[in-house]
């Protein structure tokens, strides 16, 4: 079995079809060598050898160190240069790569291959002391870091302690003798570790090759996975390249930078980038200064930076996606180091899909595979209201990395960000961020550097998770030793509050006034309707009030799915008004609430059914217990009890016989209106009064009036009798004839099992998925979280259920409803509304098993559009 792929000079054994055992990176290096775009040559150790490495206690196949030689062998030949030798000595660099990219997860490691004496021979050889003795530094600095475990902050100090002395601000401004001094330094660092820095370059090849094999499973690379939902299934592990080494620190004609195809931050069809003089790739990403913009390479190479533009289109047409490249000049002469699908914004995502396909570079389905609903998500992120925003007291500005503003506590460790994100919002405060930062990144609102460019770790990864970042942010002066950083006369301490906008830059001090944006940019709106055009699903929102409604609407909401008409009745103006009709002694008396409720109900529903614009609206008639709508404390039940004009032993008598041990199972839902069917008499009269007035003004109104808790078909029969007895004596009195249907809220176990008898008395069936998750699993909603963290802990659950549908047990229940409901009533409407219907994962399930329409919270309204689309695209395929 081949494990090794040979790559350089218009010649590649793999391709870009092959990042499944290549990686992204060594798949796109072949790809890019045969379409002779100018690559170093090197070798990718296949993604197969990190499972069998796993799989077998950290060994390797017997015929590997054979493989790694002989195209070690091969390199030789092709570069004219020798691994360890005395006078022309190949140096490389040891780079991870997964199928999915993961960027700065894994480990690197550069100059390989240095030694005593191969510095010496590199010196010599390139007529350039100062190269040679900075690449040995960072060898053995790289090599510690992430071979050999050893802290990096250790080298750091010795950095910090030399351009102290020597009065440099940068790396690359240390002397020769600062160098040296260094080596001697680093060395040093190693003895007192109780480690040896390997003088011999096939033994430093063998454990760099070790060491990114082992950072597969490295927490933070563990923790991207988990965060970006990375199935460790679907991946064979890291490949390992080997690639000689190109050199961007030989001096002022000489670089090394980072640049997108497209602007990754708006999706502008305008290259992006950032460019280093004197230095090499891990400068850029680290941070460690800030860059120059990609223009200034002109100003090394006007001939570099024409062919980079060319490149660009070639890969772009070639890939049919942005891409995120890195490259390096070395004495004017361009490589290309990388190239992958590029990191993006969720406005950028947008923009370029809908961009591509208007180009012809991609159809409509791709442009809808090629977003994602996590994206949508965060095109709903909050900004700053303006006005707020023009009054707070700006402290800093730094580069716009990731745009959305965010206000939280400042907190100056990843540690610190995952202990208390959880809990509020916090604002990571770094120098810069790291693979390390990954966990506590993703548990932050934001992320402020005070060093690094738009390419950085922490602009790059903080673009991928969505999360509002502003990085080289010179203003400001971090001391962690004391916990704050310092801008401009300002002391800002550890959990005081900042306020950082991604877009702009800015810094403020205190937390600003935050809105949520309404409606849908034209970009967004564009891939909307092409999700609408394949869809088999439609949408619906849960809505109870004109403005919920609204931005429902705004968002493409195809109907209401859910109003939930309790919510109506907490009013400050109405809830005395329901607890005179829960204390009430009499039918009489408990009418006569009612009836003061009724008008009130029906102005809602007028206000609701206008705003909808002759749309479906599904009404649930009234659902949690009584209890819920009465006092609890005794000076609560003193004070309503005096308002309804009662004693407060009568209303304490009331709430006490109300009570019961296990309220949602409890007289709630259809067994209240059961029990008093004059509540569910006033609201049919509510909701049917609003359609009829309505449509007699010209106005359009279809109502479904929802039963909730059904489990017996009798139950529905009953409450439906009413129902349509009270609509068709209105509609008679109005002389109007008005649609409506009349179904139920399939939320019980038992209804699943029953749905054929119960389908012959509804027109529709709707997944009240929280309860029915609840009532299957015995799990409470509101006491769950007390044990189900442990659970997805310990892998006894993989989802959260009331997050994602649990398709093996509630699934299975609702797929036997579907079939049943459906075989006796043939027109019956399927829809979902409970929390799950703005769920991916969860609309990838329902449409499988046919339903019609999901319905959900206005603002999951287009992630819903999005995952129905992304759906019955992922099935079409799936038969194909």
């Amino acid at each position: 079995m081949r494990f090794v792929y040979f790559f350089g000079n218009g010649f590649a054994e793999g391709n870009g079809s092959m990042k499944d055992i290549l990686g992204g990176k060594g798949a796109g290096l072949a790809e890019m060598a045969l379409a002779k775009i100018p690559v170093p040559h090197g070798f990718t150790i296949s993604a197969e050898v990190c499972d069998y490495y796993y799989k077998n206690n950290k060994t390797y196949p017997p015929s590997l160190k054979e493989e790694v030689e002989y195209n070690l062998k091969r390199l030789e030949t092709t570069t004219g240069k020798k691994f360890g030798d005395k006078q022309n000595p190949l140096l490389v660099s040891v780079r991870s790569g997964a199928k999915i990219s993961m960027p700065g997860m894994m480990d690197t490691i550069l100059n390989l291959g240095l030694n005593d004496e191969t510095v010496i021979a590199l010196a010599k050889s390139t007529n350039n002391e100062r190269f040679a003795l900075d690449s040995y530094r960072r060898f053995i600095q790289m090599f510690g870091d992430v071979a050999l475990g050893i802290d990096k902050e250790l080298f750091e100090d010795k950095i910090k302690e030399i351009k102290k002395k020597e009065k440099r601000k940068f790396d690359h401004e240390i002397s020769i003798e600062g160098l040296r001094w260094l080596i001697d330094e680093y060395k040093k660092i190693y003895s007192a570790q109780n480690k040896s820095f390997p003088q011999e370059p096939y033994r430093q090849l063998w454990i760099a090759i070790d060491a990114v094999f082992n950072s597969w499973m490295n927490k933070r690379a563990i923790d991207y996975r988990r965060i970006n939902k990375i199935k460790e299934s679907d991946l064979l592990g890291t490949a390992v390249s080997v690639v000689s080494m190109v050199f961007g620190n030989m001096g002022d004609d000489s670089g090394t930078g980072v640049a997108f195809t497209r602007d990754p931050s708006t999706g502008e069809k305008r290259r992006f980038g950032e460019f280093l003089v004197n230095a090499q790739g891990e400068d850029v990403v680290a941070g460690i200064r800030t860059p120059y913009p990609l223009d200034y390479l002109k100003q090394i190479s006007q001939e570099a930076y024409d062919e980079l533009l060319k490149i660009f289109d070639i890969l772009e047409s070639h890939y049919k996606d942005m891409q995120d490249v890195e490259f390096t000049v070395e004495r004017k002469k361009l490589y290309m180091l990388q190239t992958r699908s590029a990191k993006r914004t969720a406005k950028a995502a947008v923009k370029v899909a809908k961009d591509m396909v208007e180009e012809g570079l991609i159809t409509k389905q791709e442009a809808l595979s090629r977003v994602s609903t996590d994206q949508i998500d965060q095109l709903l992120h909050p900004y700053f209201d303006e006005k707020a925003k023009a009054q707070a007291k700006l402290i800093a500005k730094g580069l716009g990395a990731s745009p959305g503003a965010a206000c939280g506590k400042v907190v100056f460790s990843a540690q610190k960000a995952e202990e208390i994100g959880s809990k509020e919002s916090v604002i990571l405060v770094r120098h810069e961020t790291s693979a390390e930062d990954v966990a506590g990144m993703a548990a932050s609102s934001g992320i402020l550097t005070a060093q690094g460019g738009r390419t950085s770790h922490a602009a790059v990864v903080a673009r991928g998770m969505g999360k509002s970042a502003v990085v080289g942010c010179e203003d400001i002066v971090i001391d962690y030793n004391n916990l704050q950083f310092s801008t401009n006369g300002t002391v800002v301490k550890e959990f005081d509050t900042i306020s950082i906008d991604g877009s702009t830059g800015e810094v403020f001090l205190g937390e600003i006034k935050t809105l949520i944006p309404t409606g849908l940019d034209k970009d967004l709106a564009q891939i909307l309707q092409w999700a609408d055009e394949v869809s088999k699903l439609y949408v619906r929102a849960n809505a109870d009030t004109p403005q919920d409604a609204k931005v429902a609407l705004e968002f493409g909401a195809k109907g209401i799915g859910l109003c939930r008409t309790e919510h109506m009745f907490f009013a400050p103006d109405r809830i005395n008004i329901v607890r005179e009709m829960i204390v009430a002694k009499d039918t009489q008396s408990r009418q006569k609430a009612l009836d003061k409720l009724l008008p009130m109900q029906k102005e809602d529903f007028k206000a609701l059914f206008k705003t909808m614009q002759g749309l479906e609206v599904t009404i649930r008639l009234i659902d949690p217990p009584l209890h819920e709508f009465l006092p609890q404390t005794d000076d609560a039940i003193q004070e309503v009890a005096k308002s309804l004009n009662i004693s407060v032993d009568e209303l304490k008598s009331t709430v006490k016989s109300l009570h019961e041990f296990n309220p949602m199972l409890g007289h709630r839902g259809c067994r209240l209106t059961i029990t008093y069917p004059e509540i569910a008499i006033m609201q049919t009269k509510a909701i049917i009064l609003a359609a009829l007035e309505l449509k007699a003004e010209g106005i359009e109104c279809f109502p479904e009036i929802m039963i909730p808790l059904v489990g017996i078909d009798e139950e529905l029969k009953y409450l439906k009798n009413i129902i349509k007895q009270t609509v068709d004596d209105l509609m008679k009195q109005s002389n109007i004839l008005l649609k409506y249907l009349v179904g139920t809220m399939i939320e019980i176990p038992r209804a699943c099992a029953v749905a054929d008898q119960i389908a012959k008395e509804a027109d529709f069936f709707s997944f009240g998925t929280n309860d029915l998750t609840q009532m299957t699993f015995g799990f409470s909603r509101d006491d769950a979280g007390k044990f189900l963290f442990d659970y997805l802990a310990k892998g006894i659950l993989k989802e959260d259920p009331f997050k994602t549908i649990d398709t093996q047990g509630v699934g299975a229940l609702m797929k036997i409803a579907v079939e049943k409901g459906k075989n006796a009533n043939k027109n019956l409407r399927l829809g979902i509304c409970g929390e799950h219907g703005g769920d991916p994962e969860s609309i990838e399930f329902v449409h499988s098993i046919g339903l019609d329409y999901v319905s959900c919270s206005p603002y999951r309204v287009p992630v819903a559009r999005l995952a129905c689309a992304q759906a019955a695209i992922n099935r079409k395929a799936e038969k194909d």
